[in-house]
């Protein structure tokens, strides 16, 4: 049989193709492991930083700083816009806390005295009062679930910060240092849990933190905070008068309620 123009080349490329799949059959392959983890591993040195400022916070019987938070929220045409907020931030273990925060929106006072927490609004002259239970963990959890108050901040303020920063990581390793967070050297730790993607600067002389960058992963907006820490007080002296408000008699009192939940209520 004869084989048309270029037939003997395309014949001897197919016997060329089939042999090397047939060495390649042959040869052994492989052994088929697991997919590589979506995270890198878990490095214990990057806990250990992480626990000794955990336990730097956690043994503070007093404690005070300032926290400057700027957080993303996006426009009617989903254009991400950026706000900022100014806390100072004062506590005595275990119930009392007290937090100032003038910002880019309404200003806001919470007073939390370990019987009532108090939610006042300048501006307004309007003020909330509510029972409380008897812890600042407790009573950082009701005020967001009551009234959605939320405090950016409230992991390195809580009664155990390493267990809630450590609860369910999936990821934890040294990025680096940085000179130029928080005017000190700082260690830089990313920070992982599947719910919250966090980067932490952690002064490597007192061991307090300096920055956090978070993106909640979950959240349909992808919302991304930036709280930066200063003026921190290691066990200042405190008075109960520091935990307490008493508005004035103009004062107008209301709900301690979320706002979409006043909003919508029945006059």
């Amino acid at each position: 049989m004869k084989a048309g123009k270029g037939g003997f080349g395309a014949v001897a490329a197919a016997i060329a193709l089939l042999i090397c799949a047939s060495v390649q059959a042959q040869q052994p392959q492989p052994p088929k492991g697991p997919p590589p983890p979506p995270h890198p591993a878990i490095e214990p040195a990057a806990l250990a930083v992480l626990k000794a400022t955990s336990e730097r916070l956690a043994g503070a019987k007093t404690m005070g700083f300032t926290a400057v938070t700027t957080y993303e929220s996006p426009a009617r045409n989903g254009q991400p816009l950026y706000y900022t907020t100014l806390s100072e931030v004062l506590l005595e273990r275990p119930d009392k806390l007290r937090v100032i925060t003038p910002g880019d929106g309404p200003a806001s006072d919470f007073y939390y005295d370990g019987k009532t927490m108090t939610a006042y609004a300048p501006a307004a002259n309007l003020v909330a009062i509510a029972p409380a239970p008897p812890t600042i963990d407790e009573a950082v959890h009701a005020a967001y679930e009551k009234a959605a108050i939320f405090f950016p901040f409230a992991e390195v303020i809580t009664a155990d910060p390493y267990r809630n920063l450590s609860r369910g990581l999936t990821s934890a390793f040294f990025v680096g240092q940085s000179m130029v967070v928080g005017g000190t050297i700082t260690d830089m730790i990313a920070l992982s849990n599947g719910n919250v993607d966090a980067e932490v600067w952690i002064g490597i002389k007192d061991g307090l933190p300096r920055m956090i960058r978070a993106i909640y992963v979950r959240d349909p907006a992808k919302s991304r905070y930036e709280v930066e820490f200063s003026h921190w007080r290691i066990d200042p002296v405190v008075s109960d008068a520091d935990f307490s408000f008493t508005p004035a008699a103009d004062t107008i009192r209301m709900e301690f309620a979320r706002p979409d939940a006043l909003m919508t209520a029945k006059p």
